[in-house]
């Protein structure tokens, strides 16, 4: 039986240092698969998430469970995020391997790859397809890209995502929206370019 995130809470915070060690089990996936989208690269996403998993340590004492565990965890993840943008130790990478993230796209690629498979020219196809959909991405601005990454690939909702970057859910959704409406026009442009090709 799957003990609660809540039970592991409590348990973490009177000292029981197995029950964190399983939160960050738990999260350390997610956490960095987040960080590695927003930063861009596998040395800063693995920095943010030992920051990440430090700061959640050390302010475990102050949680006071009015949020779920996850949404706080992110919300820590976001912020060293940001903070290390601001100071600057973000190289800028483009992934041209996106992992992906939701069990959804987990069938998605699948069915691609089963549908495409005795073609070599169309695995290189769709490969050319997950590049431009992951420059797409990094091309975003920034608080379009975080909500995106968010709701989109870590699977928040609306509410959790307002409440990781303390926005309201209007804006949510209105930088959601625009998210997708720009993703849409940069992989119109391609998908465009694309079909004249062949």
């Amino acid at each position: 039986m799957l003990v609660s995130d809540e039970i592991l809470v409590k348990k973490s915070q009177k000292g029981d240092y197995p029950s964190f060690e399983e939160l960050v089990k738990r999260y350390e996936k997610k956490i960095y698969n987040l960080a590695y989208r927003i930063m861009g690269n596998k040395e800063d996403a693995s920095d943010v998430l030992q920051e990440t998993f430090l700061q959640a340590f050390r302010k475990l004492a102050g949680f006071k469970g009015k949020a779920k565990f996850s949404t706080w965890l992110y919300r820590i993840a976001v912020n060293i995020c940001l903070m290390k943008k601001r100071k600057g130790k973000r190289i800028e990478t483009v992934s041209l391997d996106i992992p992906i993230l939701t069990k959804e796209e987990d069938e998605i690629k699948r069915e691609l790859r089963d549908d495409w498979s005795e073609s070599p020219l169309a695995t290189l196809e769709n490969e050319e397809v997950k590049k431009n959909l992951s420059k797409a991405i990094d091309s975003l601005p920034e608080e379009y890209k975080t909500v995106f990454l968010l709701r989109g690939l870590n699977g928040l909702s609306n509410e959790e995502v307002a409440n990781v970057l303390k926005i309201s859910l209007p804006a949510v959704k209105s930088r959601l929206h625009r998210a997708r409406l720009f993703l849409r026009d940069k992989l119109s442009q391609y998908f465009q370019g694309y079909g004249s090709r062949g």
